[in-house]
Parts: structure tokens; C-alpha cells; sequence
């Protein structure tokens, strides 16, 4: 069977985003087939639609989304219908070398649905991040879909999809921040406020938010920033060291992910601290440093993909802080909306107007 549903698809390189009927197949082995409830729009999407992630048009857009289960393929035991889902994009697949090694949150073999959705007229389409959530239903690799809190908010925690896993992530499971570490996170646009709520969740009692906007260093403080700075007045780099006793913190994020950025992380960590880079940078964009400062300063330069989560260990145990009050994923929702305003989503996530638009279907 077919199922003809809406989605928002992108054709072209910055073309705008048209609601079109899309057909998604019935679930083929290893396969679930996904109500979709929420989706937020994340700058992954927006990449996406710039062509900055490959030239594979038309796209499917949407990928940080929570659904119900309504159908799933031959051997599929893992989810049933009637299940509720967070969609991921790291289909761990037991198999691969960092499998075998006991670290399946870099596994290098992740899978996608094999069937393709398509257009009426049967073009196929590219699903972002192998999941193509901006639609009704979709189709996704049941190794995506992980089981979760019926009762919690769906908009709340599809972010977990993405980008607040991501930030979150870059400071507990990438960073390894402790207990009386001190922290700062670059750029506190969704992922770096994640990174800040992260910090501060682990224990860290200095936690110092970057970035030139006002109002993003305020939802910082509101989730876990003890301190701000605003890089746009003062050099981060020696702001950053006066807050931490003249030394530098315990570990930099770089949440904004640009040769400037990260050179600020590097210069602003104290000697053997980490520097975790979680925000993505462009493809020409290159680094210079001089090698005996990567030497002598010692201690861990370190990227973070997908906040180096685990989902089915991470996401239950994220939701389960959340609906006892220890993380305020509400704070990432900023508005709820249709899926015909997407492209005022995108419009207002340049502005920085917003943390999260969630559209709920």
C-alpha cells in the first residue's frame, strides 16, 4: 500500500519550500513506518535547502521529530505500532569497526529506510538526514525510532533529535565536564544553549555563555549560564580568563563553528583543557595555528557529532530529567506552528528571534 500524504519539499538551491503530495511506501524489512506529531526546524534544514549539504534535490525536509509507530516491517522487534518514537539519524548497526569496539555512538555504518518516498509523478526524494520529517508520515530504518515517554510533551522532546542533543551532548558526552568544571560555550543559538543547559546539568559551577546578541545570552542564563559575555564589546578570549581566575576554563565549546570562533575556544581554555567543536563549519573554510601552541597548551581538541549521543541510552535518560524537572527542554520551544510556515521559520531563525519553531502536524 501507498500512503498519500503532505510534506514540505525543497526542488532546488534556495528555492522555496512548497507543500507537495508525497508517496510513502508501506514498511519493507527493517522499516517503520511514522505518524509524524512534531518536527522542529533546525539549521540542518535550512543547509539543506542552501545546497550546503549535497546537491541531491528534490529534499524531503525535517528530521528532529517525535511520532507514533504505525506500521513496521518483517523482523523488526525493536518498536511496534503504537509506539511513541524520537527520530534519530544514527541507526547504530551493531556491525561496523567502532561497534565492535563498544562505541556505537560513532558508528560509521548508520542506516536509512531502502525504499524511497517520492513525488506523484515519481521522482524520488532525498529525506534530510535520512528521515524526511516535514510530512505526515514517513519512512525510516527502525533502528531510527526510539522509544520514548508517551505522556511527554512531543514538541519538547523531538528536539532531541537533533539540535538539543547535540548541544547537550557536546558537554557531557564529548566534553566530559565534571563536577566544578568550569565551562564556556561560543555562540548560544540552539545548540550552544543546549551546551549551557548540558554544563550546567553535569555539575560544572562556572558556566559562561558567548555571543554578540543580548537577548541570546538572557535564554542562557535562563538555562544554566552563570555568567555572559558579550563578544561584540570585549575580546571573549580575556573575558573568558578573568572569569576563571586568569587561567581559561575546564573546556570551550565553539557552538557557531568558523575559523575565529575556534581559535577563541583555543586561547580560551585553560592549559590541557578540551575544546569540543559541535557547530558545523562550511566547506572552505580552513584553520591556521601555530603547531607549538597545539603542543604546549596540551590537553584535547575534540569534535562533537550528534552531541556523541546514544539514543536509545540518551534519549530515555534525558526525558526522564525532564518530567522530573532537571531539564527544561519547554524552554526550547519557542512557538508552535503549521507546516505551511516553514519558510517564515527559516526567516526568523536568521534573525535570532527564536530557539526552536516546532511544527505540529
Amino acid at each position: 500500500m501507498v500512503h498519500r500524504v503532505k510534506g514540505a519539499v525543497v526542488r532546488s538551491k534556495g528555492a522555496p519550500v512548497t507543500l507537495e503530495t508525497i508517496l510513502v511506501p508501506d514498511p519493507g524489512p527493517g522499516e517503520a513506518l511514522v505518524d509524524i506529531l512534531t518536527c522542529g526546524v533546525c539549521h540542518t534544514d535550512l543547509h539543506y535547502k542552501q545546497g550546503a549539504i549535497n546537491d541531491d534535490f528534490p529534499f524531503l525536509l525535517g528530521h528532529e521529530a517525535t511520532g507514533v509507530v504505525s506500521a513496521v516491517g518483517p523482523d523488526v522487534t525493536q518498536v511496534a505500532p503504537g509506539d511513541r518514537v524520537v527520530l534519530n539519524w544514527r541507526a547504530v548497526c551493531g556491525e561496523c569497526r567502532a561497534c565492535a569496539k563498544g562505541q556505537p555512538q560513532y558508528c560509521f555504518n548508520t542506516h536509512n529506510a531502502v525504499q524511497k518516498m517520492t513525488l506523484e509523478d515519481g521522482t524520488e526524494l532525498s529525506a534530510a538526514l535520512g528521515i524526511g520529517a516535514f510530512a505526515e508520515k514517513t519512512l525510516v530504518a527502525a533502528g531510527q525510532c526510539t522509544k520514548v515517554d508517551p505522556d511527554a510533551d512531543p514538541a519538547a522532546v523531538g528536539l532531541l533529535g537533533c539540535g538539543v542533543m547535540a548541544g547537550i551532548g557536546a558537554a557531557i558526552n564529548t566534553g566530559n565536564v565534571k563536577r566544578g568544571d568550569s565551562v564556556a560555550v561560543i555562540g548560544c543559538g540552539g545548540v550552544g544553549v543546549a551546551a549551557v543547559a548540558g554544563a550546567a546539568l553535569a555539575g560544572a559551577t562556572t558556566v559562561i555563555a558567548v555571543d554578540i546578541d543580548p537577548k541570546k545570552l538572557e535564554r542562557a542564563k535562563d538555562l544554566g549560564a552563570t555568567h555572559t559575555v558579550d563578544s561584540s564589546a570585549v575580546d571573549p578570549v580575556e573575558a573568558i580568563r578573568e572569569l576563571t581566575g586568569g587561567f581559561g576554563a575546564d573546556v570551550v565549546i565553539d557552538a557557531v563553528g568558523r575559523p575565529e570562533t575556534y581559535k577563541q575556544a583555543f586561547y580560551a581554555r585553560d592549559l590541557a583543557g578540551t575544546v569540543v567543536l559541535v557547530g558545523v563549519p562550511s566547506p572552505e573554510m580552513t584553520l591556521e595555528l601555530p603547531l607549538l601552541d597545539v603542543f604546549g597548551r596540551g590537553g584535547s581538541l575534540k569534535s562533537s557529532w550528534y552531541g556523541d549521543c546514544l539514543p536509545s541510552r540518551d534519549f530515555p535518560m534525558l526525558i526522564d530529567l525532564y518530567r522530573q524537572g532537571k531539564l527544561d527542554l519547554d524552554a526550547f520551544v519557542t512557538e508552535r506552528i503549521t507546516i505551511d510556515q516553514i519558510e517564515e521559520a527559516f526567516d526568523k531563525m536568521h534573525s535570532g528571534a527564536v530557539l526552536r519553531s516546532v511544527v505540529e502536524l
